[in-house]
């Protein structure tokens, strides 16, 4: 089972998702028909929904990057094979901090609510260990990604 904590820290989130735990909740409960192994244990994870000026900072901070950026993701862990063998009940997978204006600007071209979906998946997709720093690495997470997409 999965669960997930959602902060928000702009109100401008507010308009776009009216009650943004219940809604990512429930899309998140169908990624575990996906991932088998997330059945079997209970994960957590946290959502902060914020604004361009403190994704920078964070972004900043945590990569060295002087910019905002559309999502960030901090692992607890770098294995996709740490989810098969740990033996802890309860995980806790990580974080992960969307930026409302920049989904909201490339939103423009398509449904603010799509661009949102695309950005928290990929964002938890790195929580489960998946990465695109090689080609090979990239067209696996995309195929993984654009499957969750389909089914939510």
């Amino acid at each position: 089972m999965i669960k997930i904590n959602v902060a928000v820290d702009n109100k401008y989130w507010q308009n776009k998702i009216h009650n943004p735990k219940k809604y990512l909740s429930k899309k998140i409960k169908k990624t575990s028909n996906i991932f088998e192994f997330l059945k079997k244990k209970n994960y957590i994870f946290t959502i902060l929904l914020t604004n361009s000026l403190n994704i920078k900072k964070l972004n900043k901070q945590f990569r060295k990057i002087n910019k905002p950026t559309d999502v960030l993701s901090f692992p607890s862990f770098s294995k996709k094979s740490y989810f098969k063998t740990n033996k802890q009940k309860n995980i806790y997978l990580g974080d992960i901090a969307i930026c409302y204006e920049i989904i909201k600007k490339r939103s423009k071209k398509k449904d603010f609510i799509a661009e949102f979906d695309k950005v928290w998946v990929h964002g938890f997709l790195h929580l489960l260990g998946y990465d695109h720093v090689k080609k090979s690495d990239y067209l696996k997470m995309i195929k993984v990604e654009n499957k969750i997409l389909s089914i939510i």
